[in-house]
């Protein structure tokens, strides 16, 4: 019988041929590597946040985001679970992880107050509402200060979300991954839809969220990529 190792867990079904995907992946990296180039010659800094359901896909596009930047001039942040101190200084507690300079990457990020937390339990109603009125002029003073902040949402549907919660149990490589938050994600899937629509409302004029659809994993990479290389005037410096 066939080794279950023998199984690419990696690989799903996709309208975008793998010679296609690694053409255009190649095309966009590159381009990576010019606004990281223009960063270091600027002292310009990004931030890019990464929201969006378990299992739509952060991880394997902040990877393919890294794949070949200098280490030097990035910082992938992905913070675990906020200390009472942290709790205390919610802002401070990602502030301080922005690098000058640098790519900023956050696996989750401050929304974590605004969306996760409030679904599954773990913050107070006074909690919530203090995210709430501040997260607008929090995302400000970054934007005034020059500071790139791209908010992109990695959009699946439940059945997409429960294939692939299936495919981490099964997986020696992924199992790992599995909590049983992935199991409350199901249960909870209209309040999670709840909170994300708040959060967006509140926070879109201040800064703008891009819609990543990831039921295509291929797809939406590169659309992931593109949206960051598009409205970043790296091209304009020389």
């Amino acid at each position: 019988s066939q080794s279950r190792y023998e199984f690419d867990f990696d690989e799903e079904p996709s309208i975008v041929p793998k010679k296609v995907y690694k053409k255009e992946m190649f095309e966009l990296q590159v381009e990576l590597l010019k606004l990281q180039e223009w960063l270091k010659k600027t002292g310009k800094t990004v931030i890019i946040v990464f929201e969006g359901r378990d299992s739509a896909g952060k991880g394997s596009t902040i990877k393919k985001f890294t794949e070949n930047l200098n280490p030097r001039y990035y910082n992938v942040v992905a913070l675990g679970i906020p200390s009472p101190e942290d709790k205390k200084d919610w802002w401070g507690r990602y502030k301080k992880e922005i690098r000058p300079g640098m790519i900023n990457f956050f696996d989750r990020s401050w929304y974590n107050r605004g969306i996760v937390e409030p679904v599954m339990g773990y913050s107070s109603v006074e909690e919530y509402q203090e995210f709430m009125a501040n997260v607008g002029p929090f995302e400000q003073k970054l934007k005034s200060s020059g500071v790139p902040l791209f908010k992109l949402w990695f959009s699946i549907t439940k059945e997409t979300q429960q294939k692939r919660v299936d495919i981490r149990q099964k997986s020696p490589l992924k199992y790992r991954k599995y909590s049983p938050s992935d199991a409350k994600s199901q249960e909870k899937w209209e309040d999670y839809t709840q909170y994300k629509k708040t959060a967006m409302l509140k926070t879109k004029e201040v800064s703008p969220w891009y819609l990543i659809d990831t039921n295509d994993k291929r797809v939406g990479i590169l659309n992931a990529l593109r949206v960051v290389l598009t409205n970043t005037a790296y091209r304009d410096w020389e």
